[in-house]
């Protein structure tokens, strides 16, 4: 059996990575599980949570998951992209994903332009239609500054790591995205030393990539790495 552990992002939860996890569900036989690190999901209750916490519970993730499949995959996305890429270094995963992984946080022009996209909705009385606002406003609110120092730690604890990546890997970043810029798909694919590495731009996504306009793209395109090879479509 195949295993394949998808993990959120920070402040995120499950449905960051949901739509291709249940893609994956439906053109597989695999053990598809995804985690809500200590913290998150739907209430963020952040305050006194340590990122080691995070990456304890991804492991004990994986470790459930190597218990019972032959080979096991991982999907990281944002925050969850360095946590997996920790994991690929520790236990025997097979190949890995990242998408829009957080290396660097923040574009600013283009959080510019969406802030700039927010204040015509608010002019034109769409602010509560705007999906970004939407998205962030509850975040902004309940995440403490302490949680946010622990996302920086676990950036720098897992950066050294990526020149230890040796399995085949996949790294997806949205174009427009607001939050991590282009160059952290770049610097991932300098660093990491993986003989087997593909780079995939999404142009018209923002952050959450498995919820954007070229999701079909991302589908085909994940389907092509993990599955093309097994036989299990």
């Amino acid at each position: 059996m195949i295993g394949c552990l998808c993990i959120h992002g920070f402040t995120g939860a499950p449905y960051e990575v949901e739509p291709l996890a249940l893609h994956l569900q439906e053109v597989t036989d695999w053990e598809i599980q995804m985690v809500t690190l200590p913290g998150h999901g739907e209430e963020l209750v952040l305050k006194g949570v340590f990122y080691q916490e995070w990456i304890e519970h991804a492991e004990q993730a994986i470790e459930k998951l190597l218990s019972k499949c032959e080979k096991v995959y991982v999907i990281g996305f944002s925050m969850g992209g360095l946590i997996a890429s920790y994991l690929s270094t520790k236990y025997p995963v097979e190949k890995l994903v990242l998408l829009s992984a957080a290396v660097y946080y923040v574009n600013p022009k283009r959080l510019f332009a969406d802030i700039g996209g927010m204040i015509r909705d608010t002019f034109r009385g769409k602010l509560k239609e705007n999906d970004l606002f939407l998205r962030y406003k509850k975040k902004i609110k309940n995440t403490p500054f302490s949680a946010t120092m622990e996302f920086r730690k676990l950036v720098q604890y897992v950066r050294p790591l990526l020149q230890k990546i040796q399995v085949p890997v996949l790294i997806v970043q949205g174009e427009v995205d607001g939050i991590v810029p282009v160059k952290s798909a770049f610097y991932l694919y300098e660093k990491i030393p993986s003989p087997q590495k593909e780079l995939m731009f999404l142009p018209g996504s923002h952050h959450h990539v498995c919820h954007g306009c070229d999701f079909e793209d991302l589908v085909k395109k994940v389907d092509e790495f993990l599955i093309g090879e097994s036989g299990n479509l």
